[in-house]
C-alpha cells in the first residue's frame, strides 16, 4: 500500500498519468479538534501530537499521503521570526496557535545584519527577542524527537515533506512587521536588496541536509507576504522572484522536489513559473490563485496542487465538496495534479467535508 501510494503521487509529480489522481492531506490544528484532544495536550507532546495526527488521517478514512506527519508551532517563529502564542502557555488551552507580528526589529538591525553576517544575527535574534520566553519544555533536550516517517510509513502513509524553506521577505518582514518593513521596500530599497542577497545563501543547507539524510522526497519552498497581489510588479521582480528561484534551484538542484507552497493570489505571474525546471515543482495553490488558469499556462511544466478552499471545508455540504473536487480532477488531472485542500484543512472543517474530499478521488 505504502509504495503505490507512493508511486501513483510521484508519477503526478512527474507529470505521467497516474492510475488515478492523488490526493494529499494536509492539516494540523483539525488533528486536534476532530479527535477531540485539547490543542494543549496536541501541541504539548511530539509522541501525542504524532498519534493524534495519524488518528485524525485513520478518521477521514485514508488519502494517498500526509504533506507533514507533525506539527510544531514555534517551528513557525523560525519561519517568520516572530513570536508564537500557544495555548496551554500563552493562550486557553483549546485556542488556535497565533503568529504574534510586532516590530522586534528596528531598521538599523539591516546594518547589524549586514556587519556579522546572516548565521549569527539569526541566532542571536531569535535567542533574545524570540525563543526568550519559551518554555523549556519545547526545546531538545526535554523534547524528545520521534520517528515521524517510520511511524506514519508503519500505517502505509507516505510522508512528503521534511520541513519548509522561508524566502528573505518571510523573514525580515515578520521581523519589522508588515507595515515597518513596506516603508522600507519603498524608503531604502538598495539596503534591503543587500540584506536579501547576504540571507539567502544559507536558507536551504539545512532543511536539503535533513531531507537527504531521512529519505524525504520534497522541501516545501513557501511564499505567503510574497505573493504578487501584494507587491507592484516592480517590487515583486526585484525583492520576491530572483531569491524564490535560487531556492527552488537549490532544492532541485539536490535531487529533490520543490513544492512551492503559495498563499494568497499568484495568478498575475504564473507565467514566470515557466522558469522553473520542468516535472521538478509542484504548485501548491490556495484557493486564492486562478488554478485553472494556472493548468492552461503551465500544463506539462508543473504539476498543480490544490485547492479545496478552507471556506468551503466548514461552510458547505459533502455534496458541494465532492462536486467542486470532481471537477477539479475532470479539469486538471489526471496528469500533473494532486488534489488537495487549498494551505492546511482548517481547524474547524465538517469531518463529513473532508470524507468527501478523499472520497471524490478514491471512489
Amino acid at each position: 500500500m505504502y509504495h503505490k501510494r507512493l508511486t501513483r503521487i510521484v508519477k503526478a509529480m512527474a507529470l505521467e498519468e497516474p492510475d488515478r489522481v492523488p490526493v494529499v492531506l494536509e492539516y494540523s490544528g483539525f488533528a486536534a479538534y476532530v479527535t477531540g484532544t485539547p490543542m494543549a495536550e496536541f501541541l504539548g507532546s511530539p509522541v501525542k501530537n504524532l498519534d493524534t495526527m495519524i488518528q485524525a488521517f485513520q478518521l477521514i478514512g485514508g488519502g494517498d499521503a500526509i504533506n507533514y506527519g507533525s506539527f510544531w508551532p514555534y517551528g513557525l517563529c523560525y519561519d517568520f521570526m516572530s513570536k508564537v502564542r500557544v495555548p496551554g502557555v500563552d493562550l486557553p488551552d483549546n485556542e488556535m496557535w497565533q503568529v504574534a507580528e510586532t516590530e522586534l526589529m528596528k531598521r538599523d538591525g539591516y546594518d547589524r545584519l549586514l556587519n556579522i553576517g546572516w548565521p549569527e544575527f539569526f541566532d542571536r535574534f531569535m535567542r533574545e527577542h524570540i525563543v526568550n520566553d519559551v518554555p523549556d519544555e519545547f526545546f531538545p533536550p526535554k523534547r524528545k524527537p520521534v520517528d515521524v516517517r517510520g511511524k506514519w510509513r508503519d500505517k502505509g502513509v507516505p510522508v512528503l515533506s521534511a520541513g519548509d524553506v522561508t524566502t528573505p521577505i518571510e523573514l525580515l518582514c515578520g521581523a519589522r512587521s508588515m507595515a515597518e518593513f513596506f516603508l522600507d521596500l519603498i524608503e531604502i530599497p538598495d539596503k534591503i536588496e543587500a540584506v536579501m542577497d547576504a540571507i539567502v545563501p544559507h536558507l536551504a543547507g539545512k532543511i536539503i541536509r535533513r531531507a537527504k539524510k531521512l529519505g524525504y522526497p520534497l522541501v516545501w519552498v513557501g511564499g505567503w507576504r510574497a505573493a504578487p497581489c501584494l507587491l507592484s510588479p516592480t517590487m515583486w521582480n526585484r525583492f520576491v522572484w530572483p531569491y524564490f528561484r535560487k531556492l527552488v534551484y537549490e532544492v532541485v538542484d539536490a535531487g529533490l522536489i520543490a513544492l512551492l507552497h503559495l498563499d494568497s493570489d499568484w495568478t498575475r505571474e504564473l507565467n514566470r513559473f515557466k522558469e522553473l525546471p520542468r516535472g521538478k515543482c509542484i504548485l501548491a495553490l490556495d484557493g486564492e490563485t486562478d488554478i485553472f488558469k494556472a493548468k492552461r499556462i503551465l500544463e506539462n511544466h508543473l504539476c498543480i496542487m490544490g485547492d479545496v478552499p478552507a471556506s468551503m471545508l466548514y461552510l458547505q455540504t459533502p455534496e458541494e465538496v465532492y462536486d467542486y473536487c470532481s471537477k477539479l480532477m475532470k479539469a486538471l488531472g489526471p496528469k500533473g495534479f494532486i488534489l488537495q485542500s487549498g494551505c492546511d484543512i482548517p481547524a474547524n472543517a465538517k469531518l463529513e467535508n473532508v470524507q468527501a474530499m478523499v472520497a471524490a478521488a478514491t471512489g
